[in-house]
């Protein structure tokens, strides 16, 4: 069963609301103007209940079908990024250091769809919970969603998510039950020494060697601490130090994204990632100072409900498009949140050959658009069918 029809026909419509998003990208929970703009969408669907301003800017909205039973509820994060655009197209950022290089407006386009097919045929049981989340991209909006409540307060028995692919071809989805996408910690050192001239180190406390052993040293947690079909990864991204050549600077940091799959492998990288770097600041006689921010959750699917949500997409793009066994991801996502919260899946949908996420030429192809609408659609009739 390919694209649905009657979503087919939305096409159009869809990259309208889509090249409007694009245009107009708003960051974290600052997304007023895109849940206003969503919600004007919602109104004009004819949705049975609107409720915005969860987590600040984030909606849920309520579609009810033909018969009493559960609810199931389905995603889109609407956040952009701090990025300045250079994809040159005539739906460009319109805001200077502002672009959807996610693919999020893809992702609202797609569930707005299929809200607008939900609403027009209601051809399944229960309810479907629409969830449009801010801050997936910085600040955690769906802890925040879950924090205030949205699963008990709208009664969601199951929840599903999807991220567009580039480069991987228009209309294959992957998933895999289990541990699916990274959990993501944050640590930023900073290390204080004693500064001067660069002709006197013997007068001086050299931070920036302190610097340099530490993220020698905690790159050797891995290979030496991790179990080695453990996942894990530790990338130092910045040092950030001195100002002139001749001068010992009196402090400096360096800051490094953390990921893995595991609980037990996450508490392990923090207490190695501590003791290596406070041993150090002890050998340099240097004073460290780490904020350690315990970030994402790994994104775990639930087995049932990625089986299920498999099938439907083999409905939709056909067994031959669907990888449901596929290969982990280092990347993260906030949506761990809600699978901890409630059964569920998280997949990615393939958008064809482009640049990739959070790159400055990044630019969601629409027609991926209608693909992803039918699969929430047939999500739902399938899980909640009519008697």
């Amino acid at each position: 069963m390919p694209v649905l029809n009657r979503i087919a026909s939305y096409a159009e419509e869809m990259k309208g609301w889509r090249r409007h998003l694009h245009r107009h990208p708003e960051l974290a929970f600052d997304c007023h103007e895109t849940a206003a703009w969503v919600a004007e969408r919602l109104r004009e669907i004819g949705v049975d209940e609107l409720h915005p301003g969860i987590a600040k800017t984030g909606i849920v909205a309520l579609i009810r079908g033909r018969a009493d039973g559960p609810v199931i509820g389905l995603r889109a994060d609407m956040d952009a990024l701090p990025i300045e655009e250079l994809t040159g197209v005539p739906h460009a950022s319109t805001i200077p250091g502002r672009m959807h290089a996610c693919g999020h407006d893809g992702h609202v386009t797609m569930l707005l769809g299929a809200a607008k097919y939900l609403a027009e045929t209601r051809n399944f049981a229960g309810t479907a919970a629409l969830i449009f989340q801010p801050a997936e991209e910085d600040g955690g909006g769906a802890q925040v969603m879950m924090q205030e409540g949205i699963m008990d307060r709208f009664g969601i028995g199951q929840v599903y998510g999807i991220h567009n692919a580039p480069n991987v071809p228009l209309g294959q989805f992957h998933t895999r039950p289990g541990p699916f996408m990274a959990s993501v910690d944050t640590a930023v050192v900073k290390v204080t020494g004693k500064g001067g001239h660069g002709a006197t180190p013997h007068d001086c406390v050299d931070p920036v060697v302190a610097i340099v052993g530490m993220v020698q040293a905690v790159q050797t947690i891995i290979p030496r601490n991790v179990f080695a079909l453990d996942e894990a990864v530790i990338s130092v991204t910045m040092i950030h130090t001195g100002t002139a050549s001749n001068i010992i600077p009196e402090e400096g940091f360096f800051a490094a994204t953390i990921r893995c799959f595991k609980p037990d492998v996450r508490a392990l990288l923090k207490r190695r990632f501590h003791e290596i770097v406070e041993g150090h600041a002890t050998a340099y006689a240097v004073k460290a100072e780490i904020n350690y921010d315990w970030g994402y959750p790994a994104t775990i699917n639930h087995e049932d409900e990625t089986v299920f949500a498999a099938e439907v997409a083999c409905e939709v793009s056909g067994a031959d498009a669907v990888d449901a066994r596929a290969g982990r991801e280092m990347g993260s996502e906030d949506f761990s949140y809600m699978l901890e919260a409630r059964p569920g899946a998280y997949l990615f949908l393939g958008t064809g050959p482009g640049a990739g996420l959070h790159h400055p030429a990044f630019d969601f192809n629409d027609e991926a658009a209608p693909i992803g609408a039918s699969f929430f659609a047939r999500l739902v009739e399938r899980a909640q069918p009519l008697a």
